[in-house]
Parts: structure tokens; C-alpha cells; sequence
């Protein structure tokens, strides 16, 4: 009996043993899983973040790529009226950049600041729309339009801007390279003429 017993016993033990190591390779295999997922990750570059409509005071715009080359607008260069007197609207700068999808640089990240004036008699339906600016070659008068709308900031509620504060905006335009100067034109603003865009 205490043979049989002695048999079970060591029978028990080596299956007790052989799972011990199986659970023990399943952990190092999950551990290596685990591991390699970690440093693809860490190798992988980040997408572009895409662009938020911004609507309240102060907002700013989301910094241009670093292959961005220096804007040639002076500050208060740029400045129109929009919605007659109720806003005006600064172009801040207007650089040549690459599309990070195709690596060409045949777009403009345009940036602008759009300002309320009027203390009252703004309605809820006083909205620039930042993603409908185009551009105009002056010398061809070809027109060029936005990448895509995730890469601008959408629309800038009037309504939601305290009067004197401003709230900042960009759009990218998709514009041939060896182009110097650009007509832009911002929705129910006074167009701004022979912008400089450096290459």
C-alpha cells in the first residue's frame, strides 16, 4: 500500500512539476510579447495631432512643424476687417512646411488671429469659417484650397469671443512650391493681397 501511495505521490509530483515549468515558459513567452510591443511603440513616430476648432479667448493655434521656414509678415501687416466692424482678422504668419504625408512641401500653414471689436450686436450666426479660406495665385489667378479639414481649426464663434479678446486660427493650403506670394482669402473678411510666402 505504501508503495502505491509512494507511486502516486511521485506521480503527482512530477505532473505538479511539469506544469510549474509550463506556466513558468507561458510567463516568459508573455513577458517577451510584452517587451517587443513596448520598443515597436517607442519606434513608431507619432501621428500629426489634428487640429481643434478653437472658439474661447486667448486660444492658440497648435505650433507649425519644425521644417517650417521663417514667415515674412511683419506684426500688424496683415490686418482686415471681417463682419464689417464687428471683428478683424491678423495674419500672423504664412509659412511653406511639408505635408508630412507625402514629404512635399506644397503647403502653406497659414496662422491668423481673429479679434472681436463690437461690444454688442454680435449674433450666434457670426462664425468665420477657418477651413473655407482659400488662396489665389495673383500672377495666374489659380485658386488653392485646404489640405483637408483636420488640418485647420475649424470655425471661430464671434459670440463666444468677450469683446477685445481674440482667439487664434490656422489653416493649411495646399499650394504649389516656387509660389512667393499668395491672395488669401478668409471668409467674410476683407481679402488680404500679395501675402509673401518664403521658400
Amino acid at each position: 500500500m505504501s508503495t502505491f501511495l509512494s507511486g502516486v505521490a511521485v506521480l503527482l509530483s512530477t505532473l505538479a512539476l511539469g506544469c510549474s515549468g509550463y506556466v513558468a515558459y507561458e510567463v516568459f513567452t508573455l513577458r517577451e510579447t510584452l517587451n517587443a510591443t513596448n520598443t515597436v511603440s517607442k519606434t513608431i513616430p507619432t501621428q500629426v495631432p489634428s487640429p481643434t476648432a478653437t472658439t474661447s479667448p486667448q486660444a492658440t493655434a497648435s505650433p507649425s512643424p519644425a521644417s517650417a521656414t521663417t514667415s515674412a509678415i511683419s506684426p500688424g501687416q496683415f490686418v482686415q476687417p471681417a463682419f464689417g466692424k464687428k471683428a478683424e482678422v491678423e495674419l500672423l504668419s504664412a509659412k511653406r512646411i511639408k505635408d508630412p504625408e507625402t514629404g512635399n512641401r506644397d503647403v502653406v500653414n497659414v496662422q491668423m488671429r481673429i479679434r472681436r471689436l463690437a461690444t454688442d450686436g454680435v449674433a450666434g450666426s457670426d462664425i468665420i469659417s477657418v477651413a473655407s479660406t482659400t488662396a489665389r495665385n495673383p500672377e495666374t489667378s489659380v485658386t488653392y484650397k485646404g489640405v483637408a479639414l483636420n488640418r485647420s481649426t475649424g470655425s471661430v464663434s464671434l459670440f463666444q469671443v468677450r469683446p477685445q479678446a481674440s482667439a487664434d486660427a490656422y489653416i493649411w493650403l495646399r499650394v504649389p512650391d516656387g509660389i512667393n506670394n499668395l491672395d488669401i482669402f478668409v471668409p467674410d473678411t476683407a481679402a488680404f493681397k500679395n501675402v509673401p510666402i518664403p521658400n
